[in-house]
């Protein structure tokens, strides 16, 4: 005996049809939520850093490639499709810069891409120290590994001549500061920021020079201010040397300061001025020579640059270091009174 099945009416099986796909959208709205509840802990979780780093992306580098880049260096866990949704909710897919960027503790990819999109990339230093020689200047920026190296090799006129120098000489064309430089820049982006900073300071200083400022030019009033810096690093004393360098020159007396000797000795020099040196003529001995310099002797700071065009009034014609360590100087107007001062510094130095 067989049985046939019961006929189902047309309105039954509609309602099983429909709640089949009431059941289906229920689950891919469960789904979506779930989907959703997971791409959202991802955008706001933080990345696998656990100490502070950089991570760099050359330029060129596409965003499947800085996803890629993001997983093979361990900092993210995250699914390229969750990064491509997350950089298209934030619309800035297409705006992400290739540079260094820092990575901290707590830092998640919503911080990171909106980092990149605004090309927030990593800013390091390098200063210029008050006073150095392009010497020292150039064995600095030769020890910052992070700079691309270009300067090795090539010589002092080379570097002059790209930089259209003035003057011939590299000395005290450099603008002590600190520069800001990002990867990718070479040493030689640091010495043309450097030089144009220089430049732009006494473009607008020169204007506002003092009447009784006795140098006739921008260069000599570089040679000037570089030879102050290495004289004090008093700020308040600079317009007094000033003036008793402006004084002497003025009235034809030499200037006869002791930083110029060191600079014309070179690699000669020990640490000690003896009085053969001060008596061994070169070109920078302001003891056998009179006026200034031919080039200035190291790199001044922007107040030097100030006290050269703007020297204090007064008679003083010497100066001599106290000798406590202050730094600070003696001025005098007469011989008589700077020899006593000499007898006093040497005491100093000799007091146990």
């Amino acid at each position: 005996m067989t049985f046939k099945p019961l006929p189902r009416s047309r309105g039954g099986i509609l309602r099983v049809l429909l709640v089949l796909v009431a059941l289906a959208a229920v689950a891919v709205a469960v789904l979506a939520g779930i989907a959703w509840q997971d791409f959202k802990r991802f955008a706001d979780a933080p990345l696998v850093v656990e100490a502070p780093r950089t991570i760099d992306f050359e330029r060129g580098t596409r965003f499947k490639a800085i996803v890629r880049q993001l997983r093979r260096e361990g900092v993210t866990r995250g699914s390229p499709f969750f990064w491509r949704v997350l950089a298209h909710e934030m619309d800035v897919a297409s705006r992400l810069q290739a540079g260094e960027y820092a990575l901290a503790p707590g830092m998640t990819p919503r911080d990171l891409l909106t980092a990149m999109a605004a090309g927030r990339v990593v800013q390091h230093r390098f200063t210029i120290v008050d006073g150095w020689t392009f010497r020292q200047l150039r064995l600095a920026l030769a020890a910052d590994s992070g700079l691309a190296q270009t300067l090795p090799g090539l010589d002092d006129a080379t570097i002059v001549a790209r930089l259209s120098i003035e003057g011939g000489h590299p000395e005290g064309w450099f603008l002590p500061e600190t520069y800001s430089w990002v990867k990718g820049d070479s040493d030689f982006d640091v010495l043309r920021r450097a030089h144009t900073a220089m430049r732009r300071e006494l473009d607008r200083l020169w204007p506002a020079r003092d009447a009784a400022a006795v140098v006739k030019t921008p260069y000599e009033a570089l040679i000037m201010a570089s030879i102050i810096e290495k004289e004090s690093g008093i700020a308040d004393e600079r317009p007094q040397i000033s003036g008793v360098f402006a004084r002497r020159l003025r009235i034809g007396m030499r200037l006869q300061t002791d930083p110029t000797v060191v600079y014309g000795l070179g690699e000669a020099y020990d640490g000690n001025i003896r009085r053969r040196d001060l008596d061994t003529d070169t070109p920078y001995n302001t003891y056998t020579r009179a006026g200034l310099p031919p080039t200035p002797i190291a790199m001044p700071g922007l107040r030097a640059l100030e006290a050269a065009l703007h020297p204090a009034d007064g008679n003083a014609l010497y100066f001599v270091a106290v000798g406590d360590g202050s730094g600070r100087h003696v001025f005098s107007a007469t011989l008589d009174e700077h020899n006593r001062a000499v007898a006093r510094y040497l005491r100093q130095l000799r007091a146990p």
